[in-house]
């Protein structure tokens, strides 16, 4: 539930026709074919848009080593999987498979096609040619927070989430974690779009947000629309997986975002040099896979607070989720001094005392 036209950005080989003793050169110097499968669109300016940058960014680093392909508006379904036969069944060696609703469909199609490396992103489930890589997205939730918590007048802030998985739930704890770090009474109200992609919904949901009182918003949604509400109505936000301040100039805060590009580049490295298996990763501040947007549209003590939030975060001096924690109830989910470890974060489904609005 997290994260079809082919597109081929770089152009095809020459064909040869050769006697058997040229053929094996011509296979050698093949180029390797990576598949990339985006959720939405790669206009999105968010998820999407991000994930193919880093796709770009690795065809320009391995030039006529490599071949690209990426396969945009794949839904979460059955057509994921066919999409991965189709893309292993025309040579692509490696596939990039960019939601958390393909991971089965991953896991399928890497049973039917052994010689194929599948990576998946923000899932959970590896095989020995399947492994996982995500970023640590709540960790810029947490210091969206503290900005958020020091500039919000009336320390209610909305934050527009696509589904209510682990990811997006993580993400809606950490913000309000971080505005309380700095003001103990402030709240966060939410509204789930129940889509990944859809402007319409993520633009309205924001408005609905201003219109229950919230003067901050933020979202886990892939397009700006929720940020161009915002800035529509005079509120600041903040922009989601890649800086959208085109978008929202004088409005943007700051945003998250992520960093394929370094990950992209290694495992395909690993391929060419026969040195891929299978594992996972989940990077943040520290392995720069997750920066900070320049701060903006805010006083310089708060711009210099995040940088230090950032900073702490970074070298593991703040891990975010920190008892003592409760839940909505008031029941003590993380104990004083206690820290959630990685299991508890992948399969998060409560709200933190604080979040109004119930998960379903």
């Amino acid at each position: 539930m997290r994260r079809r036209q082919f597109s081929q950005l770089l152009g095809g080989g020459a064909a040869l026709a050769a006697a058997p003793g040229l053929i094996g050169q011509a296979q050698a110097a093949d180029p390797l074919k990576v598949g990339f499968i985006y959720i939405g669109p790669v206009g999105d300016f968010g998820w999407s848009y991000q994930h193919d940058v880093g796709r770009q960014a690795a065809a320009a680093q391995f030039g006529d080593k490599i071949k690209t392909t990426f396969v945009e508006n794949v839904p979460e379904g059955p057509d994921a999987e066919k999409v991965m036969n189709d893309l292993a069944n025309s040579g692509h060696k490696l596939i990039f498979a960019t939601s958390f609703g393909y991971m089965n469909y991953t896991l399928n199609a890497a049973k039917k096609h052994p010689g194929v490396f599948f990576e998946h992103a923000t899932g959970y489930k590896q095989a020995p040619n399947v492994a996982t890589y995500d970023i640590r997205f709540y960790q810029a939730r947490f210091v969206q927070g503290v900005i958020a918590g020091r500039l919000s007048k009336a320390g209610l802030a909305g934050y527009v989430g696509s589904l209510p998985v682990p990811e997006v739930v993580q993400g809606m704890n950490a913000f309000l974690l971080g505005m309380r770090s700095v003001n103990p009474k402030a709240r966060l109200k939410f509204v789930m779009v129940n889509s990944w992609y859809d402007p319409p919904k993520e633009g309205d949901a924001a408005k609905a947000l201003i219109d229950q009182g919230c003067d901050i918003i933020t979202q886990h949604t892939d397009s700006p629309a929720p940020l161009q509400a915002a800035a529509g109505r005079g509120v600041k936000g903040f922009g989601q997986s890649t800086d959208m301040v085109k978008f929202a100039k004088d409005f943007q805060l700051s945003a998250s975002v992520d960093m394929w590009t370094p990950y992209y580049i290694k495992r395909i490295q690993d391929v060419l040099a026969g040195t891929w298996k299978s594992g996972n990763v989940w990077g943040g501040f520290d392995s720069g896979m997750l920066t900070m947007a320049p701060f903006a549209n805010m006083p310089d003590d708060v711009a210099a607070q995040a940088k230090a939030t950032v900073a702490d975060i970074a070298a593991g001096k703040n891990k975010v989720f920190v008892g003592p924690l409760k839940d909505q109830s008031g029941a003590v989910k993380v104990a004083a001094g206690a820290t959630m470890g990685d299991g508890e974060l992948a399969g998060m489904q409560w709200l933190v005392e604080g979040v109004e609005g119930k998960l379903g």
